[in-house]
């Protein structure tokens, strides 16, 4: 009897030192919105519910609005990046969804590729990474994204964040309370709310520059993965004010879309279409406002109802989550005074 006692006061222990220090992570874990609440929370989505992933850098959940497409078009849409995403990651991602979503179309941004050229990006690695849960496919994405001497600066996640306890905010303890329920109404897109004044660019290249190596071959494998997986392809640029340099690249983009038979769109060059004023719908040079995000969703909105067989959802229980992400979006623009 004493033994069964004292092995049941062992598992006892177990149990509470493995909740301890679940709770622990929870609450001391990193929870920017640039790309690791974004990935966190595409685990609480629906099962098989998204129609349209949003996939590559900040300019995809700072420029597209999922409540508006979801309010005006019916599409189920997932804004799935993170900060200067380069496109070894953007396989990664893409590889995530697909085991818990069946994506009909990804919606690829080329901002980071064609702007960061290292085959080691280091600045916002904790934005694309901490989000993703433990699994093979993070592994893969941390090996390809780090030199072999720096994977235990990363992993395991705890290294990075043990020391938090001396700058933990409100945002921390709510988020250990945060239920499933509620982050199933977050789709990813994060809306700015401030202007900054910029000229218009004027130029449009011609000659185009290749992506690195590195780029290059993790295009291949997404067009790949998508090919064989039925997913269809769309390839933007979203509205920011360029350099002539990217913009090469961009040219690059867009004949080797050409060759290939993938949809591919340089919003640079459809401000005026679109309706972007420089005066108002900027936050910073490389991202548009509230105002400037709704009016470049309308855009892709229609681009997307024109180009794809898209279901409309609006009605359908299983699709209530996307009408909590309008109130939620709803109440940021209320609270900013927008």
């Amino acid at each position: 009897m004493k033994r069964v006692i004292g092995g049941i006061k062992f598992i006892a222990l177990v149990l509470a030192l493995i909740v301890s220090l679940n709770g622990a992570c929870r609450l001391l874990c990193f929870k920017t919105a640039h790309g690791i609440k974004q990935a966190r929370c595409l685990y609480a989505q629906p099962e098989n519910t998204i129609d349209v992933a949003f996939l590559g850098s900040s300019h995809m959940h700072v420029n597209i609005n999922t409540a508006l497409l979801w309010e005006k078009y019916g599409i189920a849409a997932y804004d799935y990046s993170a900060a200067e995403q380069p496109l070894w990651m953007t396989y990664y991602y893409l590889k995530e969804i697909c085991k818990y979503q069946n994506p009909k179309v990804i919606v690829l941004d080329f901002f980071a590729p064609a702007n960061f050229l290292d085959d080691y990006q280091y600045k916002y690695i904790a934005d694309n990474f901490y989000g993703l849960r433990p699994s093979l496919n993070k592994l893969d994405m941390l090996k390809a994204s780090v030199e072999p001497t720096r994977v235990l600066d990363f992993f395991p996640a705890l290294v990075s964040y043990h020391a938090r306890y001396q700058e933990l905010e409100q945002e921390d303890f709510d988020f250990l309370f945060e239920t499933t329920e509620e982050k199933s109404a977050f789709k990813g897109y994060t809306p700015y709310f401030k202007e900054s004044q910029w000229d218009k660019p004027e130029f449009d290249a011609e000659d185009p520059l290749p992506l690195t190596d590195k780029s290059q071959k993790y295009l291949d494998k997404i067009i790949d993965f998508c090919n064989e997986n039925g997913i269809e392809m769309f390839f933007i640029v979203t509205p920011y004010i360029k350099e002539h340099e990217p913009d090469r690249r961009y040219e690059y983009v867009e004949r080797l879309c050409a060759e290939r038979g993938i949809f591919f769109e340089d919003d640079t060059e459809w401000y005026d279409t679109i309706g972007i004023n420089f005066d108002e719908d900027f936050f910073d040079f490389s991202h548009l406002n509230y105002v400037g995000s709704c009016k470049y969703t309308e855009h892709i909105g229609n681009g997307l109802k024109y180009r794809f067989d898209l279901p409309d959802h609006r009605g359908d229980e299983r699709y209530e989550s996307w009408d909590r992400n309008v109130l939620e979006i709803q109440k940021k623009v209320d609270e900013a005074g927008w």
